[in-house]
């Protein structure tokens, strides 16, 4: 079987779960069947070979950083061999440089950003405040991006958050724009520290549309998740399997982009 690697996954403590996939499933009107746990994590995964995945969660308040990151980093050393961490920041934070220096004593390896939850823009001072700081750690950002009812983190937005890190690896989520996916293709696309994952992305695609925006960013630079919990890894990989790509294509962008990426041997 194919390793997999999930590069998209978030995680609760078990007093939170239900509640965060409530939350979750109200902001994007959806059904989900997945609970949000480790268990359900790991039991959805070994359903189609997952052998990794990158975990993290999001604060939507100051406060929540260092518990979030903490419980990120205890999970990562309960499961130090499939479990990559990526940790938190908030924009309003006091002192993100020092947030930044404390995920990385965690051991966590980078960080994940979800603007339309945390209610900034990513053309904005503020997000240029933690730019800088994850910049001058020289570890990568996943971001959540795109959402047509909201103006915090579509390609206008992205763009110039790329162009003023240059040589930061950022990850588009959900083709870098979720619900726009061809907008943010046709504005995005070529942007030499852009990857992209296919989390919460392929449900809305034809086969034949996905092949030609994982094409117009490059195989090289597309990484597969399912954005736990919002979908199930055997749907997805069902869509994906319907992508008409070749053997070496389907094998960098299940394992050997985030592999390489990540650093997991």
């Amino acid at each position: 079987m194919q390793k997999v690697i999930n590069a998209h996954c978030h995680i609760y403590p078990e007093k939170i779960a239900s509640k965060a996939v409530m939350g979750i499933r109200d902001f994007y009107d959806l059904d989900m069947s997945l609970n949000g746990k480790i268990d359900g994590l790991l039991e959805d995964g070994n359903r189609v070979g997952v052998v990794h995945y990158l975990v993290h969660s999001v604060a939507t308040t100051p406060k929540q950083v260092r518990s979030i990151n903490e419980f990120i980093s205890g999970e990562v050393k309960s499961h130090p061999d499939i479990f990559t961490g990526f940790g938190t920041l908030h924009p309003d934070s006091e002192d993100i440089p020092g947030d930044v220096d404390y995920l990385l004593e965690l051991g966590l390896k980078g960080v994940k950003l979800h603007p339309d939850f945390q209610l900034f823009a990513l053309n904005e001072e503020r997000a240029f405040r933690i730019g800088e700081a994850i910049n001058d750690a020289d570890i990568p950002v996943l971001i959540h991006c795109g959402d047509f009812r909201y103006s915090y983190s579509n390609p206008e937005q992205l763009k110039p958050f790329l162009d003023k890190f240059p040589d930061m690896t950022v990850i588009g989520a959900h083709f870098a724009g979720w619900s726009m996916w061809e907008e943010a293709t046709s504005k995005l696309a070529g942007t030499p520290n852009l990857y992209v994952d296919l989390s919460s992305s392929l449900y809305a695609l034809s086969p034949e549309t996905a092949k030609e925006l994982i094409h117009a960013y490059g195989a090289d630079k597309v990484l597969w998740g399912t954005d736990y919990p919002m979908w199930e890894s055997e749907s997805e990989m069902e869509y994906f399997n319907k992508i008409d790509l070749t053997d070496e294509e389907r094998s960098m962008i299940l394992y050997e982009n985030a592999a390489k990426l990540l650093k997991i041997d």
